[in-house]
C-alpha cells in the first residue's frame, strides 16, 4: 500500500501496518552497543603500548655490580655477614648484561628474574633451566626496573601473537622464611589498570603455586631483602 502524504507537510504518513520496536527490544539493541563499545575501548587499552621508563644503564655499573658479588662472595665463604647494595643504574646495567631477550638483551623466567639478579655470583644461587629461558625468549622482549623509595615498578615488554604489549607492577620486596616476598601496590597492562583486587588474587595464586614456590626460593645465605631509600639491599650471612 503506497504512504499516504500529510496534506500539511507534504510528508509520508507512517505506515500503520509496520511493527512498532517495543521498549525492551530498544534496551536491549543500546545494552548489546554499549557493551560492544565498552569491549573495543577495554582493547584499545590493553593494546596501547606505555612508555618506557627513563633508566640509565652503562658497562661501569656493570662491573661495579660484579665487584660488588665478588666482595659478597669473600665475606660469606670467610664465615662474615655482608650487606649488598645496588642503585638503579647498576640492577638495570647487571639485567641488561646478564638476560637474554627475544629482542636481543637473556631473561630468567619472570618469578626468578629479581632473586636470580640478586643472587647473581653469590653461592648456591639456583641457575634457571634451558626451557624456562626459551620459554621467555619467546615472549618478553624488554625488562626495566625502577626503584621508588621502598618500592620497585617494573616495566614489561611482551608480544602476544605478534604484537607487542606492556605490563607495569608497582610493589614492595621482600623475603619471608627464604621465600621472595612481593606485596604488589598497582598494575596496568598498556593503559588499562589492573583492579586491585584482582591484582591481590593474582601475585597471591602466582606465589602460592608449588611450581612457582621453588623457583622464589632465595639462596640459602640471603637473610633478608628490600628496597630501601632507592636502592636493593640483600643481607648475606
Amino acid at each position: 500500500m503506497p504512504n499516504i502524504a500529510n496534506p500539511a507537510s507534504g510528508a509520508p504518513a507512517a505506515d500503520p501496518h509496520l511493527p512498532r520496536m517495543s521498549p525492551l527490544v530498544l534496551i536491549f539493541r543500546i545494552v548489546r552497543w554499549t557493551v560492544y563499545a565498552c569491549a573495543l575501548i577495554v582493547l584499545i587499552l590493553l593494546l596501547h603500548k606505555a612508555a618506557p621508563p627513563a633508566v640509565s644503564t652503562t658497562p661501569e655499573a656493570a662491573a661495579r655490580v660484579e665487584q660488588k658479588f665478588q666482595d659478597v662472595q669473600q665475606a660469606v665463604a670467610q664465615g662474615q655477614p655482608a650487606t649488598l647494595r645496588m642503585d638503579e643504574t647498576e640492577l638495570n646495567s647487571y639485567l641488561a648484561s646478564h638476560l637474554i631477550l627475544s629482542g636481543g638483551q637473556t631473561p630468567h623466567p619472570a618469578a626468578n628474574a629479581v632473586p636470580g639478579a640478586i643472587a647473581g655470583g653469590a653461592p648456591n644461587a639456583e641457575q634457571p633451566t634451558m626451557d624456562d629461558v626459551e620459554q621467555m625468549r619467546s615472549n618478553v622482549k624488554d625488562v626495566k626496573v625502577q626503584l621508588v623509595d621502598d618500592r620497585v615498578r617494573a616495566y614489561v615488554v611482551f608480544d602476544v601473537h605478534g604484537k607487542e604489549m606492556t605490563l607495569q607492577l608497582e610493589g614492595k620486596l621482600g623475603a619471608d622464611n627464604g621465600f621472595l616476598r612481593f606485596e604488589p601496590v598497582s598494575g596496568q597492562i598498556g593503559a588499562l589498570p589492573i583492579p586491585q583486587a584482582t591484582l591481590e588474587a593474582a601475585v597471591r595464586r602466582m606465589m602460592e603455586s608449588p611450581e612457582n614456590r621453588e623457583k622464589l626460593k632465595l639462596p640459602s645465605d640471603i637473610s633478608d631483602l628490600k628496597i630501601e631509600n632507592g636502592e636493593v639491599v640483600a643481607k648475606y650471612q
